[in-house]
């Protein structure tokens, strides 16, 4: 019992023992505590991460949430939705026109235009192994954004030759599918295909002449032999439908060409195709050109000269130095300049017909073209000549006859005024840009400073001193170029010289086929504005940069509104200028010439833009945008009636909106 006592007298004290079991407790409520807050402080701070994390988490729910209900709705919802904030829709012109009773009667043949048909691989470099018959041209244009240097030297040709680099064969899709979607929801040719489907149209009785539109015209036949696959595939659809002719559908850079193939298929083999000067009277009904080109565009010369047009000169000035520095390895603007100056069909769009057509220096057929006039919004059929803009008195005359100012002061003064210093005596050299920090190739790395600056010291520049302008700073260029392609006037259509295929795609070189019972149409927009000169600058040197730019700070304001960012404006149809659009049908082909030697009838059919009134409409059934046109209902319902039989004559003659008449009369060309 003692030493039971003595052992617990020996135990540990019951009071210290509760001691410190209160602060073990205290301790531990503490910690708690201290965690408590510490969790509340961290609930309540909201990082960037998290809010990126819900962001897209509430981006792809609502992605998936919209996309189940369109895909769980009825097909006729949308347009019930449309329908109730619109109004009932119009007929499309297919559905419109069965109705009347036209049917299917004569083939249809599509010629698409420049950069519209998809091109896809047939043999490549190793970086592209798995993109065997994948396009690179069209399509969802994925490979440029995964792989965008082995892209551009998949699509460049060879800077010599204007063909095939060794290991890479590029070529056209076949088939409708080449150019009816440019990408995926961006139509071109669909929604006329789908129109002439209504009146009984099918495959067997329409044709996409597909080409490789980076390649010059000749040499689409001499590498794909496809003018006379051309050729073939229009006797073919004339001999399967009771030899009823074909009617010929261009668009852009596509009325161009096949201005060159109306040659080509008339004249002798080995150079043409050997069908003879009635070879065109016998297969053709009506050329229907949309958008055409037909004297070329300012556009291409801003192209080759800076590789900019309008839109990408304002997004080089809102981010000033992006495109041109080396961002990740690519400088873009290099890059784009090596690869178009490889496609030889570019050169075709250079303006032609010099002075005489364009102006010079203190003149322009355009002169006092108003760009504040409203248009006439109907589409009543205006007498030959007439102008459809109503004039609101501005007397600020526009010279763009000189197509390229250095300064906005020069664009304005009298010629008197420009001291001009000829810069084709300048000396080149490689001081430049350090070529050893530069892999990409332009002709401006053969250029010394001197002589960059004695071409802005030039002051102004026609489209004929243009000529001589790229001539000196791409000569390589413009060597292949010159090759196969012309920009004059003929003198004499009977010299044999024009007998050779560079001078088949320019209509002021060369005579219409023998076919006085064929019509040809020019189709186009009108009433947006369109480039038509430019200002340029020079840019600071730097490594691997391109010399110089459009000067987008000269601003026209109130006094001069169709100066807009260092680009004078005109009418047109955004792409193509109504004069080079016009001009031949309204004048140069106009009855008997010596450019029209047969009488071929020639019609103009303007459409007047319309820009959508919401987002609900599209792209627009009223557009007279260079590609939205294609969507564009009257000139649809045009196409479908000249198609099931009617001629220009039963459209109502021309329909003019611009002054195209007034224009052409004001050019001295000797008919």
């Amino acid at each position: 019992m003692s030493f039971l006592r003595q052992r617990k007298g020996k135990g540990p004290n019951p009071e210290l023992k509760n001691n410190d079991l209160n602060e073990d407790s205290e301790k531990e409520r503490e910690n708690r505590e201290t965690k408590l807050r510490e969790i509340e402080r961290r609930r309540r701070k909201w990082s960037c991460i998290d809010g990126c994390c819900w962001f897209i988490g509430c981006i792809c729910s609502t992605w998936w949430f919209m996309l189940f209900l369109y895909n769980t709705m009825p097909a006729s919802f949308p347009q019930y939705v449309t329908e109730a904030i619109t109004g009932p829709l119009p007929d499309p012109p297919g559905v419109k026109l069965r109705k009347e009773g036209l049917s299917a009667k004569h083939p249809v043949v599509f010629v698409p235009g420049i950069v519209t048909g998809g091109l896809e691989l047939w043999e490549g470099h190793r970086c592209a192994d798995d993109l065997f018959r994948k396009r690179l041209w069209g399509g969802t244009f994925g490979e440029l954004y995964k792989r965008p240097l082995c892209w551009a030297e998949h699509m460049s040709l060879d800077n010599e030759t204007g063909m095939d680099q060794s290991g890479v064969r590029v070529r056209p899709v076949s088939g409708l599918v080449a150019a009816d979607y440019f990408a995926p929801g961006y139509f071109v040719w669909a929604v006329l295909i789908a129109n002439l489907a209504r009146i009984g149209y099918e495959e067997k009785t329409m044709y996409m002449a597909a080409y490789d539109w980076r390649l010059s015209f000749q040499n689409t036949e001499v590498r794909d032999q496809t003018l006379s696959r051309i050729k073939s595939n229009i006797e073919l659809m004339v001999t399967t439908n009771g030899g009823k002719k074909v009617v010929v559908i261009p668009h852009s850079m596509g009325v161009l060409y096949f201005l060159h193939f109306m040659k080509w298929v008339e004249a002798p083999a080995p150079m043409g195709g050997g069908g003879g000067s009635d070879w065109c009277a016998k297969h053709i009904k009506a050329v229907m050109n949309i958008g055409g080109p037909f004297l070329g565009v300012p556009k291409a010369v801003s192209g080759l000269f800076s590789i900019e047009a309008k839109d990408i000169a304002v997004a080089r000035a809102f981010a000033p130095g992006v495109l041109d520095k080396d961002v990740f390895g690519l400088q873009t603007l290099q890059h784009m300049m090596r690869m178009t100056r490889t496609w030889d069909a570019t050169m075709s769009m250079i303006p032609k017909g010099g002075e005489t057509i364009w102006g010079g220096l203190d003149r322009s057929p355009e002169g006092f073209y108003d760009c504040t006039a409203k248009k006439l919004k109907n589409n009543g059929t205006l007498a030959n000549g007439q102008n459809g803009a109503i004039n609101k008195g501005s007397t600020k005359g526009v010279n763009y006859g000189r197509m390229i100012s250095f300064g906005k002061d020069i664009a304005a003064v009298h010629s008197s005024e420009i001291e001009r210093i000829d810069y084709r005596g300048a000396e080149k050299g490689n001081n430049l840009v350090n070529t050893t920090k530069c892999d990409v190739w332009t002709e401006y790395h053969e250029m010394g400073v001197g002589s960059v600056k004695a071409i802005a010291d030039y002051k102004a520049y026609t489209v004929t001193e243009i000529l001589d302008l790229l001539h000196f700073v791409a000569p390589k260029l413009m060597a292949r170029g010159g090759a196969h392609f012309s920009y004059g006037i003929a003198d004499d259509l009977k010299d044999p010289k024009y007998q050779h295929y560079k001078y088949w795609s320019n209509p002021l070189e060369t005579e219409l086929p023998n076919a006085p019972d064929m019509e040809i149409y020019t189709m186009y927009g009108v009433g947006i504005p369109t480039e038509r000169a430019y200002v340029y600058k020079l840019t600071p040197p730097s490594e691997c940069y391109i010399p110089f730019q459009i000067d987008t700070s000269a601003e026209g304001g109130n006094e001069d509104p169709c100066l807009k960012g260092g680009v004078f404006l005109s009418d047109g149809d955004e792409t193509v200028p109504v004069l080079s659009s016009g001009f031949m049908c309204a004048k140069g082909w106009r009855g008997k010439t010596r450019f029209n030697p047969s009488g071929v009838r020639t019609y103009i059919r303007e459409y007047d833009h319309a820009p959508p009134a919401n987002l609900l409409e599209g792209r627009g059934t009223q557009s007279g945008a260079h590609v939205d046109i294609m969507g564009n209902f009257a000139l649809i319902e045009d196409i479908i009636r000249v198609a099931a039989g009617a001629t220009g004559d039963e459209l109502g003659g021309d329909r003019v909106f611009s002054d195209i008449f007034k224009w052409s009369e004001a050019i001295d060309l000797q008919l």
